[in-house]
This record gives C-alpha cells, structure tokens and sequence, in this order.
C-alpha cells in the first residue's frame, strides 16, 4: 500500500514531466471545487433524490474522491505542504480540542 508520502511524489512526477507544471494555488482551488462538485453531484444520485439519467455517463463516488485526492496533493505540492503531517495534525486536533464534542458509543 501506498503511503501519502508515496502518493505525493508519484504526482510530483506526474505533474513534473509538464512545462506547465503546477497550476497556481488559486488555479488549483477553482479545479478542487469544480471537482467537489462532481463528487456532490455522484452522491446525490446514488444517495440524493435526483437520479441519474439514463443518457449521463456512467461515473462513481470512488472516481470523483480519487479526482479530489489528486487536486489536493497537486496544492500542497506546489505549496511544499507534507500531506502526512497535515493529516496528523488535523487528527491531534480532533483527539485532543474535539475529543468530547460528540457521543460515543
């Protein structure tokens, strides 16, 4: 299994074989949002309501969060931001300000 770290540099390679290179953070955050709203749109009609038509192309939650994944790692690359300690922080956060906000089991 890959680790973030893994999954980071194997973007940075991708993403580096480019003239292009990274889009600009800004850039990056209107292509993250454009993709939320795919992922919005793939659960509203497995979950939601609003059912696909049947002339829309087939597509699937686990497609759309891999599409957001890829945008969020091509931000924090460009941004030198280790997703890794992102992630850890925001749960040593969690653990210790949040650890009494909800009920458990």
């Amino acid at each position: 299994m890959k680790s973030m770290k893994d999954m980071q540099i194997e973007v940075d390679d991708y993403i580096g074989q480019f003239k292009t290179g990274y889009f600009s953070p800004l850039a990056n955050l209107a292509r993250l949002t454009e993709e939320v709203g795919e992922l919005s749109r793939e659960i509203n009609h497995y979950y939601g309501e609003k059912k696909k038509k049947s002339s829309e192309a087939e597509n699937t939650i686990k497609a759309e969060l891999g599409d957001n994944l890829f945008v969020l790692m091509c931000i924090a690359n460009s941004l030198d931001i280790d997703l890794t300690e992102s992630f850890n922080e925001t749960m040593e956060k969690f653990n210790t300000r949040d650890k009494n906000r909800f009920e458990r089991k």
